[in-house]
């Protein structure tokens, strides 16, 4: 049975007695459901965070996500990470995945920018290094309205050379959620991108499911989940799928939206979820919650406990159509927030596209006319002149 209060209502922050975490970690579990977890006090604190929340994986950032520069960890924050990860039965190389600075930008048409992201890039490579962890997930960076294909270029470059200076982290990266520039909104960004990486064997991709589907990839059922995995296939290879980023969308699909929401509360719902805990090519994998828990980590206990108790559900099992219902409720007025907005921008579009269209067409018109006569007024002038002549 689901946890009790496995509806991620809220609880309060306590403190981690290691000798006594607040979720049992189902260690014979296939599945590695896991969440990004605080690292504040020492990076160290995030394996018994891990552990707080019975999870088999988890997710920290290494440095402040958004500050250019970070001190050190120190040797001995090293050593009890390390300590711990053996303690506790977590495998640096396969279990933990970074996510990397959210002011990195590779693709940056801006050579000086370029070179300080590269910059604050690799200094997260080599943390990872220090501390044994074998993959490390970013977001891909945006072209920033310049020529999109150099950017995939730079980005690539920008890899190629990052590999050269480690030893043996893999470079993951993240699908987006379709907004504007960014890399990553199309499945091809990220092919096109390995074809260029030469060590293809130090890179892989990380799965968002709200990217996913805000970028417009419907997987919010059995059918639609295998087309877009049959997509996915085609396009970049299951070979290089190396994580997966577990997220409810408060956005509908095509949205380009990355707003995550708590599992089942959300456009995507329960059922994909369901699908996830069961489908077994996802067995092995780092899957990373990421859903909205405010400061209290404890809430991804309660979604870890929700995914082990999905594993051995059917669509149509009366108790999984009663939470599914249960937590579409409880997402229910958020989603109709988010249902109008998407609404009112659909239709401001639609209005823009229409006026653009009005002034091309009137801008055309125009100019044909200004042409025409122009071409009448040609034509006068040598009827004038052989009538002179």
């Amino acid at each position: 049975m689901v946890a009790k209060n496995a509806t991620n209502s809220a609880a309060p922050k306590t403190k981690v007695d290691p000798l006594h975490f607040k979720y049992p970690r189902d260690v014979h579990n296939k599945f590695k459901f896991g969440a990004h977890v605080g690292m504040a006090g020492g990076i160290s604190n995030s394996v018994t965070n891990a552990m707080d929340i019975g999870a088999n994986s988890f997710a920290l950032f290494l440095k402040s996500p958004r500050k250019w520069a970070s001190p050190d960890i120190k040797d001995d924050e090293v050593a009890k990470f390390k300590q711990l990860c053996v303690q506790y039965g977590y495998d640096p190389l396969k279990d933990i995945l970074p996510h990397g600075s959210y002011l990195i930008n590779m693709g940056n048409p801006d050579a000086e920018k370029e070179e300080k992201a590269y910059g604050s890039f690799v200094d997260d490579l080599k943390r990872c290094e220090r501390l044994g962890i074998g993959l490390y997930n970013f977001h891909p960076g945006s072209s920033l309205g310049s020529d999109h294909r150099q950017s995939l270029v730079r980005l690539a470059k920008n890899i190629n050379n990052a590999i050269k200076e480690t030893k043996f982290v893999k470079i993951v990266l993240e699908n987006m959620a379709g907004k504007g520039n960014l890399i990553g909104n199309d499945l091809q960004d990220i092919r096109d991108v390995i074809d260029l990486v030469e060590d293809k064997s130090r890179v892989g991709v990380c799965v968002d499911t709200c990217h996913t589907f805000a970028a417009g990839y419907d997987i919010s059922n059995v059918e639609t989940f295998e087309a877009f995995w049959a997509k996915f296939d085609q396009i970049i290879g299951w070979q290089y799928l190396s994580a997966i980023h577990l997220n409810d969308s408060k956005a509908p699909l095509a949205a380009n939206l990355d707003l995550h929401q708590k599992l089942g509360h959300g456009f995507l719902g329960l059922e994909v979820f369901r699908i996830i805990a069961n489908y077994d090519k996802f067995q092995g994998v780092p899957i990373i919650l990421e859903t909205p828990v405010g400061d209290d980590d404890g809430v991804y206990g309660e979604e870890i406990k929700l995914l082990e108790w999905l594993q051995g559900k059917k669509q149509l099992d009366p108790e999984f159509i009663e939470k599914l219902k249960e937590l579409a409720k409880l997402g229910e007025k958020e989603r109709d927030e988010h249902l109008k907005k998407f609404e009112v921008k659909k239709e401001k579009t639609v209005k823009r596209k229409g006026k653009d269209v009005t002034t091309m067409v009137s801008k055309k018109v125009k100019v044909e006319a200004k042409n025409g006569e122009e071409e009448a007024e040609s034509k006068s002038k040598v009827k004038l002149v052989k009538k002179e002549e």
